[in-house]
């Protein structure tokens, strides 16, 4: 009934959760553990099309194995170190890491939680807080509140912490290597802790989180999701966003927040009847390893392997500092505007290594219009990038980034050719 009143197919929605599933299972079947396995494309689709659950049993397998194997990793280092463990180690426990169950409960609510958010909101309108000097306001709130206090000290005595909360004493303590805005992150993080932890624990039961370590690191970013929600409120972020056609380092300027603090934030707008651009986001650091995805627009993110080279993300770091824009599609033809930075910060002073990310945030290509990063250029007939998920999975074999053989096909070598891919066969496959 509700499809009919909202004129929707629901087959759109069987049809993106079997796309996904399948996506999920062919990035499994791409372990060089299973490169034996003679699967298929269209042998993958078929399984997740008609037997669902059987393919999800088979990613479930996977996964405790992973986790069997990254138990035997520890175990061995532990013997090889002489080391003790405080008891046997948990293989259920294993096989699931939290930072994925964790990822999978962010994107299973569209990186959107109301009750958060407006609390945030109602933390602004109670004590009438001021964007010019929320640091002093959020400081007065802990004190008031709480019964709080907060003090910046040197690095000297934080010794590698960043902040120290001491429920005994009721202080808060946070370095002095932290920026400003890093400071006010730090504070709202704390009064998520201490002021919502209903909330917290609410979202935290989720089925979907099987440990005490997922629940835990759950609450840890659903405190971070409070405090982006504080530095940028809702109705006024959002106001902005679009007034500003999502010009990322205006917003930075205007809430004084940071680069990945807007970005984060962008893909958060997701309140019914008041959705900003529908974002994903990728953040990646020099070897490729992707320590925080989330897909608002569709796109499907590796999670077992590094992802396509030719992402805009990747590319990033040839241009530090540097705003990138991407038109780009995938293997089954969706069309996709990115935009990419690197981000870089030292905790410390000069003997500090500097920290050095990229940040890709992008849409579909629908959505383009409305940002002001794609001024001037052709969304329908611009020169446009293919790109895929990993190598193994895409089905473009002459792409020159192509780093292993495509599961999408059967490997023909012939000792006389050389083409541009080692791996292209000559017999390219179809865009769907």
């Amino acid at each position: 009934q509700l499809a009919d009143t909202l004129h929707v197919d629901v087959r759109e929605f069987m049809a993106d959760e079997s796309d996904q599933l399948a996506e999920e299972l062919m990035e499994v079947l791409a372990d060089p553990a299973l490169e034996d396995a003679d699967v298929k494309n269209t042998d993958v689709r078929v399984l997740t099309e008609t037997q669902p659950g059987l393919a999800r049993t088979l990613v479930g397998l996977y996964r405790r194995w992973r986790g069997a194997e990254e138990s035997e990793q520890q175990l061995r280092a532990l013997l090889a170190e002489g080391g003790v463990t405080d008891g046997p180690l948990d293989g259920d426990q294993a096989q699931r890491l939290p930072s994925e169950e964790v990822n999978d409960l962010i994107q299973r609510r569209m990186n959107h939680f109301d009750p958060l958010e407006r609390a945030a909101e109602g933390l602004w309108d109670v004590h009438e807080l001021k964007q010019e000097a929320l640091f002093e306001g959020l400081a007065r709130v802990l004190a008031d509140e709480h019964r709080v206090a907060v003090r910046v000290a040197e690095a000297a005595e934080m010794g590698g912490y960043l902040r120290r909360f001491d429920a005994t004493r009721r202080d808060l303590v946070l370095a002095e290597t932290l920026p400003q805005h890093a400071r006010t992150f730090q504070m709202a993080h704390q009064l998520a802790l201490l002021g919502q932890g209903d909330a917290l624990d609410e979202i935290a039961a989720d089925p979907g989180l099987s440990t005490q370590a997922s629940r835990t690191l759950a609450r840890m970013v659903l405190a971070n999701y409070f405090g982006g929600a504080v530095l940028m409120p809702y109705g006024r972020f959002l106001e902005a966003a679009e007034a500003e056609r999502y010009d990322l380092e205006l917003l930075g300027h205007r809430f004084r927040t940071s680069f990945e603090q807007v970005c984060h934030r962008l893909t958060t707008l997701r309140r019914p009847g008041a959705e900003g651009v529908p974002f994903h986001l990728v953040k990646t650091d020099t070897a490729g390893n992707i320590s925080k995805r989330f897909s608002g627009s569709g796109i499907r993110f590796p999670r077992y392997s590094s992802g396509c080279a030719r992402w805009n993300v990747n590319a990033a770091f040839m241009n530090p500092g540097r705003i990138r824009t991407q038109l780009s599609v995938m293997p089954g033809g969706e069309e996709y505007f990115c935009v990419a930075r690197t981000i870089s910060r030292r905790l410390g002073g000069w003997r500090e290594a500097e920290i050095v990310h990229a940040i890709g945030l992008g849409c579909r290509v629908e959505f383009a219009g409305r940002v002001v990063y794609a001024d001037g250029l052709d969304l329908d007939k611009g020169e446009i990038i293919p790109i895929g998920t990993n190598c193994r999975t895409c089905e473009r074999l002459s792409c020159a980034h192509r780093a292993f053989p495509s599961l999408t096909s059967a490997l023909r070598l012939d000792e006389n050719e050389r083409r541009v891919s080692f791996y292209d066969s000559g017999e390219e496959v179809g865009e769907g």
